[in-house]
């Protein structure tokens, strides 16, 4: 039955990995892997996600079923998180939340529930994306096109999202980044954000926004402006929340479809359909993430610790940023490389051509996926100097 099945290529990210741990040049550099890391190059846990791991194993009772909608206290937890505190949507019972496995797993919910519930509708993401949007709405069966993001110098191409979303069809689904957009790193102003959020209503276009590096860009709450002003400007909006990179738990898959609706009936209306879409899919999320979100945003100890932990990371990002450009200066790249200072999140869309990519990691075992996307979270202050001479080298 199997004969028929022909091998296909390994994901590049993973290659990378592989060819990474067999470089034995000693000053190799990863800037290819989308996880945060330390000076160290290593993924910490964070002292808040511990300690309320010692609490869920002292006073964990039970390991049940949590329902495909999850645990009401993580929803309780993520909706103000994303939404607000005292959001007029959670007072008027507009937003529902479903805990899912990972902000993947809330995109292939909401690629589901699209294709199931607004048939013949397209979904627009930006060009780039992040390479798994393709992956999740095509297998969903739903119809991808692109919209420009970034022009031919590696700046943003606000003018031309902006004359492309205004040609979009009325119904279909728009994919916008929240915050520190993968893989570029090129985020809209405020401004541009209400730009965009008259485009919407006018075209009658819902918008998906894909919300996974909350805090890492300008502040937890800054970082939401987009997502509030939409879901607070226009009936419907669906978002996909992830918990990976901001507690920094990865493997635990923890991650959050919110649905926003006209009214309170709407909202249970599709709530009860997501219920079905995720039974079908994986019947009931992962608890154990979950509960750490839980206990860390339910104690005012461990959230302060948290957000204390979250603003190290975000800083120490925008710092290398800055540090990266500078180390440039010496050889007169600064300029050429300055939107890597002006980005936000962990990604940068560096501008480096595929062939300078690969002489990069031929000749000095500097590793990052042929785009030009690299991971600011990989540089250090010991290996900035190297860094600065490898890309002069190349230029």
């Amino acid at each position: 039955m199997f004969e028929h099945i022909e091998r296909v290529p390994g994901d590049a990210i993973l290659g990378l990995i592989e060819a990474f741990k067999k470089d034995t040049n000693p000053q190799k550099v990863d800037l290819g892997v989308g996880v945060y890391k330390d000076d160290q190059g290593n993924t910490p846990v964070m002292r808040a996600v511990k300690q309320a791991e010692a609490l869920l194993l002292k006073n964990e009772t039970t390991k049940t079923y949590i329902g495909s909608h999850g645990a009401p206290a993580y929803a309780d937890a993520v909706l103000p998180m994303v939404l607000g505190e005292g959001s007029p949507l959670l007072e008027a019972k507009r937003a529902s939340a479903t805990q899912s496995p990972g902000g993947t797993g809330a995109l292939r919910l909401a690629a589901d529930f699209v294709a199931k519930h607004l048939p013949g509708k397209g979904i627009w993401v930006s060009d780039p994306t992040w390479p798994n949007h393709h992956g999740i709405f095509t297998a969903a069966g739903i119809e991808l096109h692109k919209y420009p993001y970034v022009d031919a110098e590696n700046r943003l191409d606000f003018d031309g999202m902006l004359g492309a979303l205004k040609q979009i069809p009325e119904g279909d689904v728009v994919v916008l980044h929240a915050c520190c957009h993968n893989p570029t790193g090129f985020d809209l102003s405020r401004e541009q954000w209400k730009t965009v959020l008259e485009v919407l209503r006018e075209r009658s276009l819902l918008p998906l926004i894909d919300f996974a590096y909350q805090g890492f860009g300008e502040g937890l709450d800054e970082d939401a402006f987009g997502v509030r002003l939409l879901a607070e400007n226009l009936d419907e909006v669906i978002i996909t929340s992830s918990c990976s990179k901001n507690f920094g738990i990865y493997c635990e898959r923890t991650g959050c479809l919110i649905m926003v609706a006209k009214d309170q009936e709407q909202m249970e209306n599709v709530r009860s359909q997501v219920a079905i879409v995720a039974r079908e899919n994986y019947s009931n999320p992962p608890a154990h993430g979950g509960a750490i979100v839980s206990e860390i945003l339910h104690s005012a100890e461990l959230a302060a610790v948290w957000r204390e932990e979250l603003t190290e990371m975000r800083d120490r990002i925008n710092t290398l940023r800055r540090d990266f450009v500078d180390s440039l200066k010496p050889y007169g790249l600064d300029q050429k490389y300055a939107c890597v200072a002006e980005q936000r999140g962990m990604f940068s869309y560096t501008g480096l051509t595929p062939d300078q990519v690969d002489r990069l990691r031929d000749e000095f075992g500097i590793y990052m996926v042929r785009s030009g996307r690299a991971n600011v979270a990989g540089f250090s202050q010991e290996n900035l100097p190297y860094l600065a001479k490898a890309i002069a080298a190349v230029n």
